[in-house]
């Protein structure tokens, strides 16, 4: 019977029917965990003892849970409930190729591009050992963001016999669709070993796809009879029509490329799926609008289209040759360059998260973050090909940087340091990230490093543990963060990037640091990530590309800074920049205009814009005044480095300038009148740090309130709502954790420890309306999640968010808390007071904000209704700027 909309699966909402086969049903469903849309495929009960039947349906679960490949339907989970076994899949919408081959044959491009990511897709399956053995138009779906390869339930692993159709099964057989025990993949699409119930391998997969290219470009089926028995004898005995008789568009090299495909001997074929790919990306390319002239290559005369592969192939050949000598002397002196454009339909992104292109430490291969459709993720590109890939499971991927034997990626993604194999499988997690991700790099002791903003490099395994902090803070230098870590080759020494301002304009400094607790050695000023290969340190000055001569062992510079490139992409605000070095002398890198996508948006509860300032610039720690009409907040200057507060009126749009003098200003606060404001300012000269209170609207000058011993991590949270003390983070005393701070606002007391843990950083404290509670934020599970306790004297918690969450906002009357989850979702929990004691009601999603900066110090906030969000939103850089690859760039260095 049918699975009635709203009938509950575990955590799975049933909406409506998708589709029916022979191996079960799937259903349209809402995970209400993750608030997504999710395919449900149900074995019904009746099948549930059917052991064969059973047998598949688990066999497909195993075979989807060991593929990981974008073109691939991915499986989030898998259950039984009421005697009815589930897989739950990722939802994909938009019809399936055999939907679409009744409207008639394909344009060339699409078959092309089509062709080629099934082929990536069955690479990815065979090189898991994995035969699909049922491939076809039925179970190929065109999404907008690629193909997907659906239905492994008849997959197999290569090495075993696959019971296939014989003459006489087939003969009995009246419908192409599989049929139960008998009949192993559908007729049309079957290889000759398919049909002999021989063995088969990848390369049967290889002629199914022929198949079904051959059908794309004709709208005819290769293989053609009135019966399946005749079908099959097609298969075995005849060749399909020439393509060029049924389409003469079609070159004579495509059609050679399918009728190889079609090859009755297995060694006949492409012998890989990943070479028939490689074919078709190759006449993609050429084929596309952006890369063709008046007439496509596949339109030329075989005289011309030989010339341009020969071409091709001489120019990745290069390449290849140029990055093969991995930690060889480069004896050879030629420099190759060359570009890379983004994925179809995509651009590349750059700016506030997301740091550019980084090549392999072997310089085979080109990692770089895209948004394809919609969908951000990491995708990867050999240097000897001109493949495109995306990596599976690295959606919302930040900070990406590689293993030490390219063969993994690490990436920051929802509040986690993770890891993937570029040959396919899940992401692992490595360690919980407290902070914003700022650089990541991995050394051969199979040790993780990684920046967070605020705060300092820590260390963990790549196998995967708990963090360290391997950098301090210097109070003396006012540091507030380090970030973009890079082990130098004893694995041992790392560079980083310090800087006394969230931003990293004019106050960055490079420093080495080292894992065994060696004191820390200042190179040089500097404002952008650096990077050690080849002998020669390379860094940004401006938009200019620079390359130093460098002594590692030494640690000192050893000749004058060389321009590699001008114009290089740079996020002047984080000192994030476009270019990646590898070991061997492969350079790649990103030239366009300084980042600016940084706005101050003001939203409703449903998400939607009211208003905002879109100028470039970064407006950092946005408070709402208690009346609900101004919007406090701080930017730095790029022409200083200074950071000023100003005042925002929402009516009239005006903005007002409240500090002027040499000070650097953040976090301001209203006290609970709205008339005043209190902030921080960190002395430029000196390194001092101090609370300054200032009036609304008036030239009274600022008052000093009282001078802070470590305020460069300082970060004013609250105005208590009595009005007599500000609420504040601090380091700990010893600068290793977070602490909750108050201090008196009439400067007569000292400062006082509101809440602090041993074990854990703790911050964001905010005292309820009420003076009653305190929420604040913690890290004592190993990711920060918010926490309620009693203040003034903490007693007792109750935990409100979970999966990772900070920065809680209160709303006026106390009964509503607001907080920001590692997804970027805008979280609602109902409070009740019950008997002196604070429940939590219940828990809600508001909205998602892409973009939104980390929920440690998330830069929002709430008003006292409840109703409007002011927040800081990091838009990524969309650009199709091409990435441009130099080979062998040291040697063009010597020839300046």
């Amino acid at each position: 019977m049918p699975l009635p909309p709203g009938t509950k699966l575990g955590p799975y909402e049933i909406q409506g029917p998708l589709g029916a086969g022979g191996m079960g049903e799937v259903y349209r469903a809402r995970d209400t965990r993750l608030e997504r849309s999710v395919a449900i495929k149900i074995l019904p009960a009746q099948f549930s003892a059917d052991p064969v039947r059973k047998q598949r349906f688990e066999r497909e679960a195993k075979t989807i849970s060991g593929l990981n490949h974008p073109n691939i339907c991915v499986l989030h989970d898998i259950g039984s409930q009421d005697g009815v076994d589930y897989l739950v899949m990722e939802c994909v919408e938009g019809e399936t190729l055999a939907k679409r081959l009744e409207k008639g044959p394909l344009p060339l491009e699409q078959v092309l591009r089509y062709g080629a990511q099934i082929a990536v897709a069955l690479d990815c399956a065979h090189r898991s050992g994995v035969v699909h053995r049922d491939l076809k138009p039925g179970n190929i779906m065109l999404p907008a963001s690629g193909v997907k390869l659906m239905d492994f339930g008849l997959a197999k692993p290569a090495a075993p016999l696959a019971g296939g159709l014989t003459l006489s099964a087939a003969a009995t057989q009246t419908t192409p669709v599989t049929a139960e025990g008998t009949i192993v993949g559908t007729v049309q699409y079957m290889s000759p070993e398919q049909v002999e119930a021989k063995e088969v391998d990848g390369r049967s997969d290889i002629f199914s796809l022929g198949a079904v290219l051959y059908e794309m470009l004709t709208g005819q089926k290769a293989f053609q009879g009135k019966s399946q028995l005749s079908v099959a004898s097609a298969i075995l005995e005849k060749e399909p029509s020439p393509i060029s008789s049924l389409n003469p568009m079609t070159s004579a090299t495509l059609d050679h490329a399918i009728r190889r495909c079609l090859a009755k001997d297995p060694e006949d074929r492409w012998q890989s799926a990943r070479d028939l790919a490689l074919e078709l990306d190759w006449g993609a390319e050429s084929s596309s609008p952006s890369n063709r002239s008046a007439r496509s290559p596949f339109q030329r005369s075989s005289r011309e289209w030989v010339a341009w592969v020969l071409a091709s192939i001489a120019l990745l050949a290069a390449i290849a040759i140029g990055i093969s000598r991995y930690r060889q002397p480069m004896a050879f002196v030629n420099v190759t360059r060359y570009t890379i454009s983004p994925p179809d339909q995509g651009k590349f992104l750059f700016g506030g998260y997301q740091e550019g292109p980084k090549v392999s430490p072997d310089g085979r291969r080109i990692a770089f973050i895209a948004n394809v459709s919609g969908v951000e993720q990491i995708w990867t590109k050999a240097a000897d090909s001109l493949l495109l890939q995306p990596i599976a499971g690295t959606e919302r991927a930040m900070a990406v940087f590689w293993s030490p034997d390219s063969e993994n990626i690490g990436f920051v993604a929802n509040g986690r340091v993770e890891r993937v194999s570029i040959f396919g499988g899940p992401p692992r997690t490595v360690c919980e990230l407290d902070g914003s991700p700022r650089g990541g790099s991995w050394n051969r002791q199979d040790i993780i490093l990684f920046g967070t903003t605020p705060g300092s490099v820590y260390k963990v395994s790549a196998a995967g543990g708990v963090p360290q902090r391997v950098t301090t803070l210097d109070a003396g230098r006012q540091d507030i963060v380090h970030r973009w870590p890079f082990f130098l080759p004893d694995g041992n020494h790392f560079l980083y990037l310090a800087s006394s301002t969230v931003t990293a304009h004019e106050r960055g400094v490079l420093l080495v640091g080292s894992l065994n607790g060696n004191p820390d050695k200042l190179l040089m000023h500097v404002s952008s990530p650096a990077a050690y290969a080849n002998g020669y340190l390379v860094y940004l000055s401006g938009q200019d590309l620079m390359a130093r001569p460098f002594d590692p062992d030494k640690l000192e510079f050893t000749g004058n800074a060389l321009t590699l490139a001008d114009g290089v992409l740079l996020d002047p605000y984080f000192g994030a920049a476009a270019f990646s070095v590898s070991e061997n002398g492969v350079l790649v890198y990103q030239q366009g205009k300084p980042f600016t996508g940084y706005s101050l948006q003001v939203l409703d509860r449903s998400g939607r814009r009211v208003t905002g300032l879109d100028e470039p610039a970064v407006y950092f720690w946005p408070r709402i005044s208690p009346a609900g009409k101004q919007v406090a907040y701080h930017s730095p200057d790029l022409q200083t480095g200074k950071t000023d507060i100003f005042t925002w009126d929402l009516a009239s749009g005006n903005r007002v300038r409240l500090t002027f003098s040499s000070h650097y200003y953040r976090t301001a606060v209203w006290s609970p009148d709205g008339k005043r404001l209190a902030y921080l300012g960190l002395a430029r000269q000196s390194g001092t740090a101090a609370i300054f209170i200032k009036p609304i609207g008036s030239v009274t000058p600022e008052q000093k309130l009282l001078d802070l011993s470590t305020g460069a991590a300082s970060n004013l949270t609250q105005w208590s709502p009595d009005g007599q003390n500000l609420i504040a983070d601090d380091l700990s005393t010893d600068l290793r954790r977070l602490r909750i701070i108050s201090a008196p606002v009439d400067g007569l007391g000292v400062p006082k420890t509101v809440l602090e843990n041993p074990e854990a950083s703790v911050g964001s404290g905010q005292v309820s309306p009420d003076g009653h509670w305190l929420a604040y934020r913690s890290v004592e599970t190993g990711r920060g999640e918010v926490y309620v306790t009693s203040f003034p004297t903490p007693s007792g918690k109750i935990q409100v968010s979970a999966g990772g969450a900070g920065s809680p906002r209160w709303r006026k009357d106390g009964k509503e808390l607001f907080f920001v989850g590692w997804d970027g979702n805008i979280m609602a929990a109902e409070l009740k007071d019950s008997e002196g004691s604070l429940e939590v009601a219940s828990v809600q999603r508001l909205f998602h904000v892409t973009g939104l900066l980390a929920p440690r110090t998330a830069h929002y906030d709430v008003t006292p209704d409840g109703s409007h969000f002011a927040i800081l939103v990091v838009g990524g850089d969309e650009t199709a700027a091409p990435l441009n690859l130099v080979v062998n760039w040291p040697v063009a260095l010597k020839q300046k």
